[in-house]
């Protein structure tokens, strides 16, 4: 198997990094900022086309204290005034992904900055969920078709599984071959739901802070153990390589 060209991750762990060194909350998130930085030259490396990043979700905006929340918003907006131009030169694409109606003006032209200087970047495609469910994601795609309806666009008979993928986030991009959740826990919690439906799971014990090459590697050994079969029995996955190899002989 290749090596996956999309790598989804639920950024896991922070606050119980923290509260195992009695350091406040923040300080975990901050210890994260590291892992991010670690994780892109990684997957640079790795030549991973996508790399998306789930690093809040609607929920967390909604019932987290809002101090914190507004801590994590503006070590974003920090890290995005940091790091555009160094993202940038590495020829990385940057794209957010989300609900921007709860974000600040500062955030959201800081947002539209990084975008914008980044967006004939050829290189790896860095993805931001941020202020972002997999709930929301379907909703909105599912509005974005009514809207068609109404205004006479399509049919509702016209509507299928690749009218609804057209209108999702990412629908341009490869979907996600393998999904990570840090910090051992076995859920994916409403992130990318429509995309994940054949995506291979890993869920490494360490916390979000501790996440390093070395356990993204032993993801990657994982995923190239897993037989990809999306609906396919073995024997039909068996003979579609034996047919690619006599093609390929054949050429």
């Amino acid at each position: 198997m290749n090596g996956p060209r999309h790598v989804a991750i639920v950024m896991d762990g922070n606050r119980r990094w923290a509260k195992e060194r009695g350091l406040p909350s923040y300080e975990g998130h901050r210890a994260g900022t590291d892992a991010v930085k670690r994780t892109i030259e990684f997957a640079v490396n790795a030549k991973i086309e996508v790399l998306t990043l789930f690093a809040l979700s609607i929920e967390n905006h909604e019932f987290r204290p809002s101090d914190e929340v507004q801590f994590l918003l503006s070590l974003l907006l920090e890290s995005l005034r940091d790091n555009t131009i160094a993202l940038h030169e590495k020829n990385i694409r940057v794209r957010l992904i989300g609900d921007r109606s709860q974000f600040g003006e500062s955030l959201l032209e800081q947002i539209r900055i990084t975008e914008k200087t980044t967006q004939v970047n050829t290189g790896m495609t860095l993805v931001l969920a941020t202020n972002y469910s997999g709930r929301w994601d379907i909703i909105q795609a599912t509005r974005a078709i009514a809207r068609k309806v109404n205004n006479q666009q399509i049919r509702v008979l016209d509507i299928n599984e690749q009218q609804l993928s057209e209108h999702m986030c990412l629908s341009d991009l490869p979907e996600p071959d393998l999904f990570i959740r840090t910090s051992g826990e076995l859920r994916i919690s409403n992130f990318m739901l429509w995309q994940l439906s054949y995506t291979e799971l890993f869920f490494p014990k360490e916390f979000w802070p501790d996440f390093d090459p070395t356990v993204f590697q032993r993801a990657l050994e994982a995923y190239a153990q897993r037989e990809r079969r999306f609906g396919l029995t073995n024997d039909q996955i068996r003979k579609d390589v034996i047919n690619t190899d006599s093609r390929i002989d054949d050429f």
